[in-house]
């Protein structure tokens, strides 16, 4: 069996001293998350960020900078997450557009009120993201980067 984590990005936004976050069906549950996923093929982790959010919220955003990189692995189904958490700006919100499936609700949160409902959180990294974010930590987003040419296009030859 080979190890494989799953590649998660995770929007940071922050409106005063609020947070938007999504409350949404997982396993059973109903949980409070950034508003976050997978990426998918063909697309660049900034990419991945822009289209969870408007997903899952209904807001359009602008990645500003990455604000860390978490390892995690669960201790339901031992999975094990890479996830990229950006700092994000709010552009525009569509109040009209649908939520994705299993998202019951875009909400704004503080951090007292997330350590209220502590155990509603989907994962540790929930609080991390935010407590990293709230630290001041930016790194510039031209720290990710996605490599489109071939090997021999960059002169070293494939593996």
């Amino acid at each position: 069996m080979s190890f494989r984590p799953e590649i998660t990005v995770a929007a940071l936004v922050q409106q005063q001293d609020r947070f938007l976050m999504v409350e949404e069906r997982a396993s059973g549950r109903v949980v409070l998350n950034q508003p976050a996923g997978h990426l998918e093929d063909g697309e660049s982790l900034a990419e991945a960020v822009i289209r969870e959010t408007l997903e899952e919220t209904a807001w359009a955003v602008e990645p500003v900078a990455v604000t860390g990189v978490y390892l995690w692995q669960s201790p339901l189904n031992s999975k094990t997450f890479l996830r990229v958490a950006f700092a994000v700006r709010c552009l525009q919100h569509d109040p009209q557009r649908e939520l994705d499936k299993g998202i019951l609700r875009a909400m704004w949160m503080s951090r007292d009120d997330l350590l209220a409902e502590h155990a509603r959180l989907r994962s540790p990294m929930v609080l991390d993201c935010i407590d990293d974010y709230l630290a001041g930590r930016r790194y510039p987003l031209d720290v990710l980067r996605a490599l489109h040419r071939l090997p021999e296009e960059r002169g070293v030859s494939a593996l």
